[in-house]
């Protein structure tokens, strides 16, 4: 969901759209993605390609597109690097980020991340406030008290603050967006749709890889 709008997923597979963007030429600059006139930072080491989804948990695009980039994610080739960004554009956002970190902090991340998503889509929870991402995380098994001092912790805050500012970095305004190695980014507007983007991506992985 984008401070405008994004499309929808498509019920086509990840073959059928890479297949049509080699018919039709290929992504075209400007069109299909967007070069960032300033490179945006890369945590990756030397020899690896980073890619980068930019997010929100109560997103309903970012929550249709979830299954299908968990697949595309496990093919990924073992140069590249994927990882989640959740945004923060307001009050809302900050909080869901705030609890992506808190997870992750707790080495609950993998397990829960899906939860969050059920919950908020399939259960109609908010997650909000404290006391209802508390409640929810008790009966998913978490460690609440533990979860409580960690979300106000340095650290939970230093990655809050480095999520905006590679957000900023990316020109991210709308979710989800996939950013390739400091140098692209590209979505689901922008494609035609979010499995166009992740055939998008892929191509913006080889070009990255060819030094273009």
């Amino acid at each position: 969901m984008k401070r405008r709008e994004f499309s929808t997923l498509m019920a086509a597979g990840l073959g059928t759209a890479a297949a049509a963007s080699r018919a039709q030429g290929g992504p075209v600059e400007g069109v299909h993605f967007i070069r960032l006139a300033k490179p945006a930072p890369v945590s990756t080491p030397a020899g690896k390609i980073e890619v980068v989804e930019f997010f929100w948990y109560g997103c309903p695009h970012c929550n249709a597109l979830e299954p299908a980039l968990e697949a595309w994610v496990r093919k990924l080739p073992a140069d590249v690097v994927f990882r989640r960004v959740p945004v923060a554009f307001g009050a809302v956002h900050e909080a869901h980020q705030r609890l992506f970190y808190t997870l992750e902090a707790l080495g609950q991340l993998a397990a829960v991340h899906p939860k969050v998503f059920a919950a908020i889509h399939t259960q109609r929870q908010r997650l909000e406030k404290e006391a209802e991402q508390i409640a929810f995380l008790k009966g998913v098994g978490v460690d609440t008290s533990r979860y409580a001092e960690l979300s106000k912790s340095f650290s939970v805050q230093t990655k809050m603050r480095q999520a905006k500012q590679l957000a900023d970095a990316y020109d991210i305004d709308g979710v989800p967006t996939l950013g390739v190695h400091g140098r692209f980014h590209t979505s689901g507007s922008l494609a035609g749709d979010n499995m166009r983007a992740l055939a998008v991506t892929e191509a913006l992985i080889a070009r990255v890889r060819k030094g273009a």
